[in-house]
C-alpha cells in the first residue's frame, strides 16, 4: 500500500485577509475662476468620484496659475488628470481611460436621429393618451409620424444655411432650383404641425408627398446608384449622420403620410 503524506503550511493567524484593497487616487488640475468654472473639470471630477477614486483636486484660480500649469506640464488645455503619476489628459482622454465611449470629431453618429425618433414615439403616446384615453390607435401612428417630421424640420430650421449647403449635395431638385433648400424645412415643420392637429390636409399632404418623394429619388440616386459616400441633412447642417437608410426613410415615411391622410 502507497503511504500518505500530510503537507503543513504555516499561516499568519493575525492577517486580516478582509482588508481593502489601497484606494485609487487622481489628481485633477481644474479652472475655477470668479469669471469661469470649467465644467469639464466638474465632469472630470463626477466620473472620478464615480469610478471610485479618491481626488486631490488642485484649483486654478486665477488667469496666471493657469498658464503657469500649463507650461510647467506643457499641455495646451485644462483640466488634466494624473492618475498613478502618469498624465492622462482632459475630459476626453479620461472618459476614454475609463472605459466610456467617446465620438471623435466628424465620426459618424445616429445619436441624433434616434433621440428625435424616441421623443416623437413618446409624444405620440402622450398625445394618444390624453385625448383618446388609450394609446392602441390609428392616430397614435399618426402622430408619432407627424411628431417625428416636426422635430427633424426643427432641426433644419436652427440653421438653414448650413441646412440648404448640405442639402444641395444630393438633392435633385435643389441643385436645379437653390431656394428649394431653404423652402424644404419649412414645409417638412408646415406639413407635420397640420397633420398633428387634422387640420388643412389638404394642404399638409400633398406638401408631404412631394417634398418626400423628391426626397426618396434624390437619396436613393446618390446612395445606391451613385455610390456616394455623403453627409444626411435630415437633422441639420453639421450632422454626422450618414446619408442613406435614415434619410430614405424620413423622406418615405412623409410619402406615407401624405397618401394616407389624402385616402381617409
Amino acid at each position: 500500500m502507497g503511504s500518505v503524506r500530510f503537507v503543513f503550511v504555516m499561516t499568519d493567524a493575525t492577517a486580516d485577509t478582509s482588508a481593502p484593497a489601497a484606494t485609487r487616487t487622481a489628481s485633477l488640475y481644474r479652472m475655477d475662476m470668479p469669471d469661469h468654472l470649467c465644467p469639464f473639470g466638474l465632469k472630470s471630477r463626477w466620473l472620478l468620484r464615480r469610478e471610485g477614486y479618491e481626488i486631490d483636486d488642485h484649483l486654478l484660480t486665477s488667469r496666471e496659475e493657469v498658464d503657469a500649469f500649463m507650461e510647467r506640464e506643457g499641455v495646451e488645455t485644462t483640466p488634466q488628470t494624473y492618475i498613478g503619476g502618469e498624465r492622462v489628459g482632459g475630459y476626453e482622454e479620461l472618459r476614454e481611460r475609463l472605459g466610456y465611449s467617446v465620438t471623435k470629431e466628424g465620426e459618424t453618429s445616429y445619436t441624433p436621429v434616434i433621440a428625435i425618433f424616441a421623443v416623437s414615439a413618446l409624444v405620440a403616446l402622450a398625445i394618444a393618451w390624453a385625448s383618446l384615453g388609450t394609446v392602441l390607435a390609428v392616430r397614435t401612428i399618426e402622430w408619432f409620424a407627424a411628431t417625428a417630421m416636426t422635430l427633424l424640420a426643427v432641426q433644419k430650421l436652427q440653421d438653414v444655411e448650413s441646412f440648404s449647403t448640405m442639402f444641395l449635395n444630393y438633392d435633385l431638385l435643389a441643385r436645379r432650383w437653390v431656394p428649394y433648400g431653404y423652402f424644404y424645412p419649412f414645409g417638412e415643420a408646415l406639413a407635420g404641425i397640420l397633420m398633428i392637429a387634422g387640420a388643412l390636409i389638404w394642404l399638409a399632404a400633398p406638401v408631404a408627398l412631394f417634398i418626400g418623394t423628391v426626397g426618396a429619388v434624390s437619396v436613393a440616386k446618390a446612395v445606391y446608384v451613385d455610390k456616394r459616400e455623403l453627409k444626411c441633412a435630415c437633422v441639420g447642417g453639421n450632422s454626422n449622420v450618414p446619408l442613406g437608410f435614415v434619410s430614405l426613410t424620413e423622406n418615405l415615411v412623409m410619402i406615407a403620410m401624405g397618401a394616407w391622410m389624402l385616402l381617409k
